[in-house]
């Protein structure tokens, strides 16, 4: 199954520097949220359980507001009594950011600890393996792609990491009182961190033989062995499947469901 990608997303925008992170932001928020509801279909039809439209898109929601919550309010609310240290507001946003980056963290072993999870970890390493493979020449086939890593710096693991990284940065600059103005202003500023971060990410994608890159890219790197494990053959399968369709749907402009 395919879906005709919006103009938005492909048309000049997308190669103007910091605006083509936000368009690449949205696109993947859009195709994610719209291919998961689709997967999530698909699952309960082979499961012979019915499943509401209802039920599906209010999936959707339900998680965005559990992330917001988890990774925005929280570390926002968590870090008032840090306010109270100096004049300054650098200690309580440098703790803010800090408690983010241990919920996300946290976050990411503990979901680990899940079989279904597991399973997800290991189709992730074989996207990565088979992703390196493409970029490097080889084959598409198993034998081909075992030899590669299942981390790669511009996994979306990566960018959500600099993401958080990118944000103490630039929130440490930035004043937290009123109250309504602390949390707006990491709302408004999110576009700006999302366009810095994906750029740092397109960077290190093009200068890999860089010292400096490889260091500013090695926390990610680490992060991924959380998150990817040691395929089997017939998830790497998959995701050759997945690769070839993508490049063959390259030319069409349109993108591929699950």
């Amino acid at each position: 199954r395919n879906k005709p990608i919006n103009n938005a997303f492909t048309g000049r925008f997308r190669r103007m520097p910091l605006i083509r992170g936000i368009l690449a932001l949205s696109e993947t928020l859009y195709l994610g949220m719209d291919s998961l509801a689709y997967s999530a279909s698909i699952a309960t039809e082979e499961e012979e359980q019915e499943l509401s439209k209802w039920s599906i898109g209010s999936m959707i929601p339900v998680s965005v507001a559990i992330a917001i919550a988890l990774f925005f309010l929280f570390p926002v609310i968590a870090s008032k009594p840090f306010e109270g240290f100096g004049e300054s507001h650098l200690i309580s946003n440098v703790a803010e950011g800090l408690i983010r980056l241990t919920v996300f963290f946290i976050y990411i072993v503990s979901i680990g600890f899940m079989s279904d999870i597991r399973r997800v970890y290991m189709y992730h390493g074989a996207e990565h393996m088979t992703v390196h493979a493409r970029e490097m020449g080889d084959p598409l086939i198993p034998s081909a792609i075992r030899k590669y890593p299942t981390a790669h710096p511009r996994c979306g693991t990566a960018f959500l990491l600099t993401v958080m990284l990118v944000a103490i940065l630039i929130f440490s600059l930035i004043p937290r009182d009123p109250l309504w103005w602390l949390i707006t202003s990491r709302v408004i500023f999110l576009p700006v961190i999302a366009s810095v971060s994906y750029e740092i990410i397109r960077a290190s994608g093009q200068y890999t033989n860089n010292i400096a890159v490889r260091l500013i890219t090695s926390p990610s790197l680490w992060l991924q062995k959380l998150t990817t494990r040691q395929p089997d053959d017939g998830q790497i399968e998959v995701a050759i499947s997945a690769m070839t369709g993508a490049i063959e749907a390259d030319a069409e402009n349109v993108a591929l469901k699950p």
